[in-house]
């Protein structure tokens, strides 16, 4: 799955989904005080479960959820962030999809074939139906592909289907997916954690590349149609009859796009919401201590780190790279800034994406075998006086507008860097001018990026292939992870991604830094039965149940 579109530009949905993680950002002094936050394990709600009193067996009738950003656009083709995909995929399916362990599994495919190392064939369901009634058909399937193909109808995920060799019809109810090489990866594009969401030919048609819109409200085979929608206002979906599957308890969901924190609060304590997504760690307590409520946890599969285009001076030097690696406080960062709400980042891989062969607690070791550089100043020095720039450096750092934690990280070590001799300018740059400037590959940068899928190797292939935003290049990693990319074991997969990445951490093209958690909101009214790091991808509203 290719990092940049053909215009070079950054194409990835990740990116994007950096613009509503609600997150408030603190003082850089946070950082450094010795006394820091308090551990997890000693948080008021902390590993608060989403389960909630007796299941009452009742509908709710309306849920309310407060969205930390807001929406223009439904469809995660052209609007690719984070909440896009918790809104479209109760409404739209693909072929698979995610359950909350983060497998694939079976959606408007009932099953699938995997016939050779290139080829997939899905059995379509005879039982499915669009929200108008009409049956799902493999001529509506197919057109859905072609318009996820197409960069002007999906230009946010249209590159990842660069693989796809041909899409065809294969008999009454079957379709048959050919890639042009084998990849590991490829078996989760057609999901709607991914790259596919399945609307009727008709609809598409009628949409003219509008799909997702106000005006081309999204039509799917989902539990969900949305019924109304406003534009950075609000919008609503309504249970459907034509869904095959278990009747979800929860009959209207209204979203309400609340993007300022502290007005998403006090709308909370108002009782103007049963749900809020993405509660700011800042604020953790805050919520927690509102009455009624529970914040629950869970590592959401996103990656932070720092990026060194190694075709820039001074950043084409290795030890200007390894200097800066040992300044970066990892753990204080995550002690101090994320709350203790996440992990120090060992790799590209996220523990959680590594289902079926290892639990996260057993990922967590096996990636920690990838060399680290610990903070140590004194290293840091004896790196610099090898390099290029023994006297030091100026550099910017840019963060996005709607990652202000990445910022106030950004000063802290920014106040270590200035002990070496390195001068970082960082500055806060609103999303849209944030990804602009990344498509200039600028000599530093920060990685925001949320993983969707349970692929170990969703954004190694990305940040070890070609176009990679290091510009980076080392033969013996292309070697593994065209090995990985082919590998069908998942062991066997799992250790030449690790060797890849071991290899690439001898280099310090990236500096992993942290793996993130986010948190959800619940009032007592509300429960969420198997809550975990993927609940939220797969069809959510099946999991909540009326409590007492």
């Amino acid at each position: 799955m290719a990092g940049i579109d053909e215009r070079g530009a950054f194409s990835r949905r990740g990116l994007l989904k950096a613009a509503v993680t609600g997150v408030t950002i603190l003082s850089a002094a946070t950082l450094l005080e010795a006394c820091g936050a308090a551990p997890a394990a000693e948080r008021s709600g902390s590993g608060g479960s989403a389960a909630a009193g007796t299941d009452t067996g009742k509908d709710i009738e309306l849920l309310r959820v407060a969205l930390p950003g807001s929406l223009s656009n439904l469809y995660p083709g052209q609007e690719s962030g984070i909440l896009n995909y918790y809104v479209a995929g109760v409404c739209m399916e693909g072929l698979v999809g995610v359950d909350t362990s983060g497998a694939i599994v079976p959606a408007l495919a009932s099953k699938v074939e995997r016939t050779s190392p290139t080829t997939y064939v899905y059995t379509i369901r005879d039982d499915a139906k669009f929200h108008d009634g009409s049956p799902v058909t493999a001529d509506d399937i197919l057109h859905s592909i072609e318009m996820a193909k197409d960069a002007k109808v999906s230009p946010s995920t249209a590159s990842y289907w660069a693989n796809l060799d041909k899409a065809t019809k294969s008999g009454a109810n079957e379709i048959t997916l050919t890639s042009k090489t084998a990849d590991e990866a490829f078996g989760w594009i057609p999901s709607n954690v991914d790259a596919l969401w399945i609307a009727p030919k008709a609809v598409w048609e009628k949409a003219k590349n509008q799909i997702g819109t106000a005006q081309s409200l999204l039509v799917g085979s989902g539990p969900y149609k949305v019924t109304e929608f406003a534009p950075d206002s609000h919008v609503e979906l309504t249970r459907v009859d034509t869904w095959r599957g278990t009747r979800p308890k929860v009959a209207k969901i209204r979203f309400e796009f609340i993007a300022d924190d502290s007005t998403r609060l006090l709308a909370w304590k108002a009782n103007k919401a049963d749900m809020s997504l993405n509660v700011p760690l800042a604020q953790a307590r805050q919520w927690e201590s509102a009455p009624g409520t529970r914040v629950v946890y869970a590592a959401d599969r996103s990656y932070a780190g720092l990026t060194f285009n190694v075709s820039a001076k001074p950043f084409d030097d290795v030890h200007v790279r390894k200097a800066i690696a040992h300044v970066v406080n990892r753990d204080a960062i995550v002690k101090n800034i994320l709350h203790g709400r996440g992990q120090v980042a060992t790799a590209l891989s996220t523990p959680e994406q590594f289902g079926g062969l290892w639990t996260p607690e057993q990922a967590t070791k096996e990636l920690a075998a990838i060399p680290q550089y610990a903070y140590d100043l004194e290293q840091a020095k004896k790196e610099l006086a090898q390099s290029s720039v023994p006297n030091g450096f100026t550099v910017s750092l840019s963060y996005p507008s709607t990652g202000p934690h990445l910022g106030t990280a950004a000063l802290a070590f920014a106040a270590d860097l200035k002990k070496i001799g390195i001068t970082l300018d960082v500055k806060e740059l609103p999303i849209e001018q944030w990804l602009a400037e990344l498509n200039t590959f600028p000599p530093l940068s920060y990685m925001w990026y949320f993983n969707t899928t349970g692929d170990p190797g969703e954004l190694a292939n990305w940040f070890l292939g070609a176009d990679n935003p290091a510009k980076y290049t080392n033969g013996a990693i292309t070697e593994a992870m065209a090995k990985a990319e082919a590998e069908s074991d998942p062991a066997k997969r799992a250790a030449l991604l690790i060797e890849a990445q071991s290899a690439q951490a001898a280099d310090v093209a990236y500096l992993p830094l942290w793996w993130g958690q986010s948190a959800i909101a619940l009032s007592g009214a509300v429960g969420v039965r198997d809550y975990t790091s993927y609940t939220l991808m797969a069809n959510w509203p099946e999991h909540l149940y009326a409590a007492q």
